[in-house]
């Protein structure tokens, strides 16, 4: 399996559900918005800039899983949370119809890679 770690840094960010979301979240080169009753759950580039009202957790980096994936493949996020469970490193997870892609603190990126590479995985960093 090839995993590709995303250049730059990522946040969590987490907004009302009645708000509307910043502008600055569409310039993302990646971003992901999951809107419940409850809150939107927002991925985006991390800004150091904007204001502390703003409910967030930084630092993240992401690994992707090479896609496409087959919906008939079963366990991926699985075996990787596993293997990054043994290290003691949480991970935030997000599905695309195409792949998947795991995000990781900063500070737990290299122990992670180094743990997924013994167990056989191929890391790329992104072009």
């Amino acid at each position: 399996m090839n995993l590709i770690v995303l250049k730059k840094r990522y946040s969590i960010y987490k907004f009302n559900s009645d708000c509307v979301l910043p502008d600055w979240i569409y310039l993302s080169d990646f971003y992901s918005i999951t809107k419940t009753k409850d809150e939107f759950s927002v991925i985006a580039i991390q800004d150091d800039s904007i204001s502390e009202k703003i409910t967030c957790s930084k630092n993240w980096r992401i690994l992707k899983v090479a896609g496409p994936l087959d919906f008939s493949l079963i366990g991926i996020i699985a075996d990787i949370s596993i293997i990054l469970k043994e290290k003691k490193i949480s991970i935030f997870t997000i599905s695309t119809y195409d792949t998947d892609y795991i995000l990781v603190k900063q500070n737990k990126l290299n122990i992670g890679i180094k743990a997924l590479r013994d167990k056989k995985y191929t890391i790329s960093l992104e072009n």
